[in-house]
C-alpha cells in the first residue's frame, strides 16, 4: 500500500463525518445514538449562492439501525447558511436543519447486489461516510433564490440603491430615445 493511499485511509478514519459501524453489529434491531459536529471540508449548498461555508460546523444526531441489508442512518443535520439575498444583495446568515434517512449496503448484500453505485451508499470496511448524504440533503433543502426578507423589493434598476432605502417616490426620469434630440433642440425653461 503506498503511503498517500495510508495517509487517505487515516484522514478518513479522523474525518469526524465517517462512522465506524463495528460497535453496532449486524444483528438486525440493534441501534446506537450518534451525536457529533463535523467540519465542513468544501462549501455545503449551493456555491456563490447560499451555503454553510468551509470550515463551518454541522451538528449531527443521529440513530444507527442495523437491518438485514445494511446500515438505516436517521436523524438530523443543522448547520449555519451564509450567503447573500437575491434581490437586493445583502448578506443572509440563517440557521438550516435537514431531516436524514439513509441505507448504507452492506458489501454482498441483495441491496448492493441489485442497486447502482449511485443509488444507495455503500458500507466500506464497516465505516460509512455522512458528507455526502448530508451535502445531498441540504442542496435540495436550500433556497434556490434566497432572500433577506419574503417582501424584498430589491435595487433600483437605474442607480442600484435599495427600494426600501430610498421609498415608493424615488423615480428616475428617462427620455425616449427618439425624442432626445428634439429636447437638445428646443430645450424645457426651468422657471416654468
Amino acid at each position: 500500500m503506498s503511503a498517500t493511499r495510508k495517509s487517505q485511509d487515516r484522514h478518513l478514519l479522523s474525518s469526524p463525518w465517517v462512522i465506524d459501524t463495528r460497535e453496532l453489529g449486524r444483528r438486525p434491531g440493534s441501534s446506537r445514538p450518534v451525536t457529533r459536529t463535523a467540519e465542513a471540508a468544501h462549501a455545503i449548498g449551493l456555491e456563490g449562492v447560499i451555503a454553510i461555508p468551509v470550515g463551518a460546523e454541522v451538528e449531527l444526531d443521529l440513530l444507527l439501525e442495523s437491518v438485514v441489508e445494511g446500515v438505516l442512518v436517521s436523524g438530523a443535520a443543522s448547520g449555519t447558511l451564509e450567503g447573500e439575498c437575491s434581490r437586493c444583495l445583502d448578506p443572509i446568515s440563517e440557521r438550516i436543519e435537514v431531516d436524514l434517512t439513509e441505507l448504507f449496503a452492506y458489501p454482498d448484500s441483495t441491496t448492493e447486489a441489485t442497486t447502482d453505485d449511485d443509488e444507495i451508499p455503500r458500507l466500506v470496511d464497516d465505516r460509512l461516510d455522512l458528507e455526502p448524504v448530508v451535502r445531498d440533503a441540504v442542496v435540495l433543502a436550500v433556497p434556490h433564490v434566497p432572500l433577506c426578507e419574503p417582501d424584498c423589493a430589491g435595487l433600483c434598476a437605474d442607480c442600484g440603491r435599495k427600494w426600501a432605502e430610498v421609498g415608493p417616490d424615488h423615480r428616475h426620469e428617462t427620455i425616449d430615445p427618439r425624442w432626445a434630440a428634439l429636447q437638445e433642440r428646443f430645450p424645457q425653461d426651468q422657471g416654468e
